[in-house]
């Protein structure tokens, strides 16, 4: 049988964020750290888009504007033109590069614009599905609003039953979006537990991505603790046990479930680490040391059901930075396991089938 095959089809404006799904040995530019729109005191809006290569660049949209915008490129590649009378509200808009429309690749929601292109069997079929809803909090660690995705078995609505919780992180330049369409974790999800194969539970998608921050994972980590597990266990029937907490993520993601685990690892029983490492370019050496990896081993080897590492086989791209993270960890003597569920390198097919292999195995 067929198995369907989601391809995430990235628009050629989102193609300049390409690079931060992997995270690994990647050359820093100004679109790093660039905030694209910036309100300014004064009501003003700045616009800005790294494009080094080219010729003009204009802002268009369902937009009010009070004046044309004018940009001009500053010496690193950056286009910066400032939007004046625009007044309160929302509002759709686009950048044009050399007359090309292009959706901004640095909206927190720029993942969402990619068309995504279905081949083979779907995973929906007539069976009990669950809900998936976006839910809004305030994360006093970063400051501001944050989203993340949650799916909720089939019958979760009409049950007092507290069930057990997986928080499934994406990689990096994706968001909290990612799981739910190009990763089908809602469809793997439905299917597994109509077919008896997964304990129910819920699914907590955050939003891996701090825009802004040079290095995004900490502060991710903190958020986990101070905001993410609080609202979620304020707001939803689940077991507040460790025993019944999961954390994994895919490339950053991965990285953020270390730092995660490894900041406080009585919360949780279960762990992935799906095509990731500890820092690359670090040694992973000085990254144990900074994580304090050596005093956790003997709490995580005596108390976690499964630490698992996984990779998409020799041509993912994390494969040799994974394999220095896994000699390191087993030479200070923590216990993991590792699996390639797939052979299709650093992508979401990948990470799809380690979802469907793995997901099983939670909380029995």
């Amino acid at each position: 049988m067929m198995k369907r095959i989601t391809i995430l089809l990235l628009l050629a404006a989102f193609g300049c964020t390409l690079p931060l799904s992997a995270q690994w040995q990647r050359r820093v530019t100004p679109a790093d750290t660039l905030h694209s729109t910036v309100v300014l005191p004064d009501g003003k809006v700045v616009f800005q888009i790294y494009a080094p290569k080219a010729r003009t660049v204009s802002v268009a949209g369902d937009l009010p504007w009070g004046s044309p915008v004018t940009f001009r490129e500053m010496p690193n590649g950056v286009w910066k033109g400032v939007c004046e009378g625009l007044g309160e509200g929302v509002f759709r808009y686009h950048f044009v590069v050399d007359g090309i429309s292009v959706q901004d690749p640095k909206s927190p929601q720029a993942g969402e614009t990619s068309a995504l292109l279905t081949v083979g069997e779907s995973y929906v079929s007539d069976i009990p599905h669950g809900a998936l809803a976006q839910r809004w909090y305030y994360s006093r660690t970063l400051g501001g609003m944050r989203r993340m995705h949650v799916w909720t078995p089939a019958g979760y609505e009409n049950s007092k039953q507290k069930l057990p919780v997986l928080y499934l992180i994406h990689g990096g330049g994706d968001n909290d979006a990612s799981w739910p369409t190009v990763g089908a974790a809602g469809w793997i999800l439905d299917k597994l537990l109509a077919e008896g194969k997964m304990v129910p539970m819920i699914v907590v998608m955050p939003n891996g991505t701090v825009e802004g921050v040079p290095n995004e994972v900490p502060p991710f980590a903190q958020d986990m603790f101070t905001d993410i597990i609080p609202f979620v266990e304020a707001n939803y029937r689940v077991v507040a046990k460790p025993e019944s907490r999961a954390v994994a993520g895919l490339s950053m993601g991965g990285m953020e479930t270390m730092e995660v685990v490894f900041g406080h690892p009585e919360l949780f029983r279960y762990a992935w680490v799906l095509s990731s490492s500890l820092q690359p370019g670090v040694d992973p050496a000085q990254e144990a040391l900074r994580l304090r990896i050596a005093d956790k081993v003997e709490l995580i080897n005596r108390s976690y059901k499964a630490f698992v590492f996984t990779q998409g086989g020799p041509s993912d791209i994390a494969y040799q930075n994974c394999i220095n993270t896994r000699n390191c960890l087993q030479g200070l003597g923590l216990h993991f396991d590792y699996q390639e569920n797939a052979q299709a390198g650093h992508s979401w097919a990948t990470w799809r089938a380690d979802l469907q292999v793995l997901a099983p195995t939670l909380f029995r």
